[in-house]
C-alpha cells in the first residue's frame, strides 16, 4: 500500500527547546508515552487521542530535542482495497486518510507501531520524499488551544485527504 501525504502540521517541544510549543505533547518533557519525540528523527511516535483513535507523529529532531511533524491527510496512491478493510464501508476515497485519526486508521497503525523507524529498510511503514517541486501552503494548526495561530500546518493545495480548516473554539482570537 502507498499514501502520499498531503497534510502534516508541525509540534515543538519544551519552553527551553529550540521550538518552544505549549500545544505539543512534549511541551512539559520526556515521558514514557512521548519519548519518540525526543529524537532521533525518522521514528513514529503513535498515540490513542481522546481514546478513540490513533494518530501517528515522525519526530524530526536531533536526539534529544523535541520535534515532530503530525500526520494529517493523505491520498491512497495504491492498495485502496487494502486500506477500506480498515475504513468505514461507503467511505468516499477523499475521505479515506483525511485527518489524523482516519490516516492512521488507513494504515493500520496501533500503539505497537509507536517508535518504529519509518527509514530502516525492513520498517512497515516507511517514508520517502517528493522531488521538492509539489507547491505547499503553510498556516495555522488544526483545532488547537494554545499557539493556534503558528503557522506550521503545511498542505498541498487542492491535495486529496486534505481538511478543511477549524479553529479550536477555545483558541482565543489574533
Amino acid at each position: 500500500m502507498t499514501l502520499r501525504i498531503t497534510e502534516v502540521e508541525a509540534y515543538g517541544g519544551p519552553e527551553s527547546g529550540p521550538w518552544p510549543d505549549p500545544a505539543a505533547h512534549s511541551y512539559r518533557g520526556p515521558t514514557g508515552r512521548n519519548r519518540v519525540m525526543f529524537g532521533p528523527a525518522g521514528h513514529l511516535y503513535v498515540y490513542r487521542s481522546y481514546g478513540i483513535h490513533h494518530c501517528a507523529n515522525i519526530s524530526v529532531g536531533p536526539h534529544g530535542v523535541a520535534a515532530a511533524v503530525l500526520l494529517r491527510g493523505a491520498e491512497v496512491i495504491a492498495g485502496e482495497a487494502d486500506v477500506r478493510t480498515r475504513r468505514t464501508p461507503g467511505t468516499s476515497a477523499e475521505n479515506l486518510a483525511r485527518g489524523p485519526g482516519n490516516l492512521a486508521e488507513a494504515l493500520g497503525l496501533t500503539l505497537d507501531d509507536n517508535g518504529l523507524d519509518v527509514f530502516a529498510s525492513n520498517a512497515r511503514v516507511s517514508v520517502t520524499f517528493p522531488d521538492g517541486k509539489t507547491p505547499v501552503e503553510a498556516g495555522p494548526r488544526v483545532g488547537i488551544s494554545v499557539a493556534a495561530d503558528r503557522t506550521w500546518r503545511l498542505w498541498i493545495p487542492g491535495g486529496i485527504g486534505v481538511s478543511a480548516y477549524r479553529r479550536s473554539p477555545r483558541a482565543p482570537m489574533p
